[in-house]
C-alpha cells in the first residue's frame, strides 16, 4: 500500500514532448515525498549530507548524486545535514513510452531495457560513472531538437552499461494503473483535447458510447479516481506547464485550463501539487527545457 504522505506529482510534460530538463541552483530541498508517471533521472551536485529516500531505502548522499527512478517510485531528497547554499540540480523527466516496448526488445537496446526494469526499485550510479557523464548532463539543457533526443538516449545507454549500479529499494514500485481499455483511452484522449472546455460526464459518456453511470464506474475501477479527479489532474498538468512557460497571470491560466472559479482552481492546485499556483511558479523558477 502506498504511503499516505506521498502524493502524485502531475508533471507539465504533454503527450507531444519527449522529455523535460529542469536545471537550477538552489539553497535547499523543499519538494515533498512524491511519485509520478514518468521516469526521472536526477543529478545533484554540492549537496553532501542531504538525505535521499527512494521506496523503502534511506541514505545520506555525497557531493555527487545520480539516481534513476521509474514511474510510480516514491522519492524525495531532504536537507538533513546538508549545509550547502549552492546546490546544483539537473532533473530529466521522460515518458514511460519514450521507447516503445517492442523497440526495447531489440538486442541493441537490451541494456537500456534492463536499466528501466531495475529503475522500478530506483537505481544509484557510481561516482566514477557520475564524473564521466556530468559534463554531458550539464550541457544537455543547452541542446535542442533531435540532437538533444539523441544525446539523452546516448546518456541512458552509457548509464546502462556502466559498472557498480546499485538497486536501492527492496521491492519494485506498484505499477500505475494503465488505461488498457480502448474506451478508457478514448475517454482520456477526449479530455486531453478538450480540457479547456466545460466537459460533463454525460458528454464524455456519449462520446465513448457508454451510459454516464457505467463510464463513471469504469473510470473509477480502472484508475482509482473519479471522472472529475481525472479531468482535474489533466487540467492541473496543463496549468503547471503554463505557469512555467508563460507570463500569463494565475487568473488567466485558471480560465484557460477549464476552471470556472479562481478560488476553486487555487484549492485544487494546492491539493494536487502541494503549493499554490503562485508558490509553484516562484519555487520552481529555473531553466526548464521541453523537447
Amino acid at each position: 500500500m502506498r504511503k499516505t504522505q506521498a502524493y502524485k506529482e502531475i508533471t507539465p510534460l504533454t503527450e507531444h514532448d519527449c522529455f523535460m530538463i529542469f536545471s537550477r541552483v538552489k539553497s535547499n530541498f523543499n519538494f515533498p515525498l512524491h511519485y509520478h508517471e514518468e521516469y526521472e533521472l536526477n543529478f545533484i551536485m554540492n549537496a553532501a549530507g542531504a538525505r535521499r529516500i527512494v521506496g523503502d531505502h534511506v541514505e545520506d548522499i555525497d557531493d555527487l548524486e545520480l539516481v534513476l527512478v521509474a514511474p510510480s517510485v516514491e522519492h524525495v531528497w531532504l536537507d538533513h545535514h546538508c549545509r550547502s547554499k549552492k546546490i546544483t540540480e539537473v532533473t530529466i523527466q521522460f515518458h514511460a513510452q519514450l521507447l516503445d516496448a517492442k523497440l526495447l526488445r531489440r538486442n541493441q537496446l537490451s541494456f537500456i531495457r534492463s536499466l528501466f526494469e531495475n529503475a522500478s526499485k530506483g537505481i544509484s550510479f557510481s561516482r566514477e560513472t557520475i564524473v564521466a557523464v556530468k559534463p554531458r548532463l550539464l550541457a544537455l539543457p543547452h541542446k535542442t531538437g533531435f540532437d538533444s533526443v539523441l544525446e539523452l538516449l546516448s546518456i541512458l545507454h552509457d548509464l546502462s552499461i556502466s559498472r557498480n549500479i546499485r538497486v536501492l529499494s527492496s521491492a519494485p514500485a506498484e505499477s500505475l494503473n494503465t488505461y488498457n481499455s480502448r474506451r478508457i483511452e478514448k475517454a482520456f484522449e477526449y479530455m486531453q483535447q478538450h480540457f479547456d472546455k466545460d466537459i460533463g460526464l454525460n458528454e464524455l459518456a456519449k462520446h465513448v458510447n457508454m451510459t454516464p453511470v457505467s463510464l463513471s464506474r469504469f473510470i473509477k475501477k480502472r484508475t482509482g479516481k473519479t471522472f472529475i479527479d481525472s479531468l482535474n489532474e489533466i487540467r492541473i498538468g496543463h496549468a503547471s506547464r503554463m505557469l512555467i512557460d508563460t507570463t500569463h497571470s494565475v487568473s488567466e491560466i485558471c480560465y484557460q485550463c477549464g476552471f470556472m472559479n479562481l478560488s476553486n482552481f487555487n484549492r485544487i492546485f494546492k491539493k494536487k501539487k502541494g503549493s499554490t499556483p503562485s508558490e509553484f511558479r516562484k519555487n520552481f523558477a529555473g531553466t526548464r527545457t521541453f523537447i
